[in-house]
Formats: structure tokens, sequence, C-alpha cells
């Protein structure tokens, strides 16, 4: 199996941390936040890599992986960047990974072995409320709708939620596909108007698929994972997971 790391983002809520370098190289803990998701994907037996660059794309430079690049990463979103490892995606199943989150290998070893006839398979944080609410004064603000199915399937994903009730887990930003749900995705994609796809995220993006009936496999997850979009949250992070991660 490989891995897709979706780089090409600047992450501007980050401010002056991305000025000079792509989020992904943000250091958290004294290790950068793409060192981190290598040494996961490596530890948990993943050997080929490639990386999907886009904002300060040679800052980027990581022996023993493949590149793409973005080059309309400014105008574009995480979806167009996952395009761009197309010919990546058409040939064997491949984990997915945003580049703004820490987990551990469990992660990747759980979607590697999980569901392994499933064409979309995504991992859900079942400890997600403790972090948002370490993260926000109400965590309601920031989380997603997630539901799932009686059979552990997802059911909803990435609305706006009125209550907790409706937040069974949230979304980790990692996510396995087959060729075939790759084939799935590109007809899906096919069917917008490239405005539509330059800005879709991959949540809208899952979120489109549920509308057309496709099935999306959830797996609960219950180990360590960190989202990173503000310098509040790595200065929540550096004080909480010191000695830990």
């Amino acid at each position: 199996m490989r891995a897709i790391l979706l780089a090409a983002g600047r992450g501007s809520r980050l401010g002056e941390l991305t000025e000079e370098e792509p989020k992904c190289r943000t250091m958290l803990l004294g290790k950068r936040l793409l060192d981190r998701q290598l040494e996961a994907l490596r530890a948990a037996g993943i050997r080929e890599i490639a990386i999907v660059r886009g904002y300060r794309a040679e800052r980027i430079r990581v022996e023993g992986v493949a590149y793409y690049d973005n080059a309309q990463w400014a105008d574009t979103n995480m979806v167009a960047s996952l395009c761009c490892a197309a010919s990546w995606l058409e040939q064997e199943p491949c984990v997915v990974s945003y580049t703004d989150i820490v987990y551990s290998p469990a992660a990747i070893e759980l979607l590697a072995r999980g569901a392994a006839e499933a064409d979309i398979v995504i991992p859900y944080s079942t400890q997600w409320r403790a972090l948002w609410e370490a993260r926000f004064h109400d965590p309601l603000t920031d989380a997603e709708t997630f539901r799932l199915t009686a059979d552990g399937g997802v059911a909803e994903i990435g609305g706006v939620p009125a209550a907790l009730e409706e937040v069974e887990g949230q979304f980790m930003g990692l996510l396995r596909l087959t060729p075939g749900g790759w084939r799935t995705i590109r007809t899906f994609l096919d069917g917008c108007s490239p405005a539509e796809q330059a800005r879709m995220d991959v949540t809208s993006l899952l979120a489109g698929l549920l509308g057309q009936g496709v099935a999306i496999t959830a797996l609960p997850y219950d180990g360590v994972w960190l989202e990173v979009d503000r310098a509040s949250d790595l200065q929540l992070y550096e004080q909480r997971y010191q000695g830990v991660l």
C-alpha cells in the first residue's frame, strides 16, 4: 500500500509561522509535523510515499519520496491537490493524509487492515470531544456533524451541528482509497463544475459522495490524534503532550 500526503496549502491561520515555511513544516515538540507523519507511516510498514506540494514547494525535501506539485495551490483546495496524484490512485490502494495532523502508527495500521474490501474508508476519532473542549470554549463552534449508519458506515459528515448528539466522532484527515474508490470519486468530480472542483475540500467531497448514495466505511479510532489549525493549538499541545509525543 502507498501513501499520499497533501501538503500544498499555506495554513494562513498560523500567521508568521507559515510566512517562510509550508504548514507541514511547522514544529511541534521538536519535530516537524511532516516528519511525524512520515514516521507514523513508515512505522506502519508503508514505504512508498508521495507528497503533493504547493506553497513554498522548494522547502519540502524528503529523501526517498515521490512528488506531485499543485501549481494552482493558491486558488484551489485539497481535492485539487488529491487529483494531482491521480496516477498513484489509479494503480493500487492508497492511504491519503492531511499534513496538519498528528497520529500514531496505529491509525495507519487500522486503515490498512480494516474493511479491506471497501473502496472508501475513513477512521474517525472517538475521543474528539475532550480535544475540542480544550481547544474551544464551545466545541460546537468548530466541530462538524458526523453520524453513523447501523452497519458502521458514514451517514452524515461535514455539516454544522446544532447539538453534540449530531457529532458521533470527527473525521481525522485520513482515508484509504482503492482504485475503484478513486474511479467513483473521479466520476463524481466530472459532474461538478471546474469552480466547484477547485474549492472543494475532502469533507465536502465525502458529503457529496454520500448524497449520491456512495458507501463510505468508518472505523473507530481512540488513539492519539491532534489537529493543528492555529498557533493556540501548538501552545496547548506543547503543554499537554510534553513527554508523550
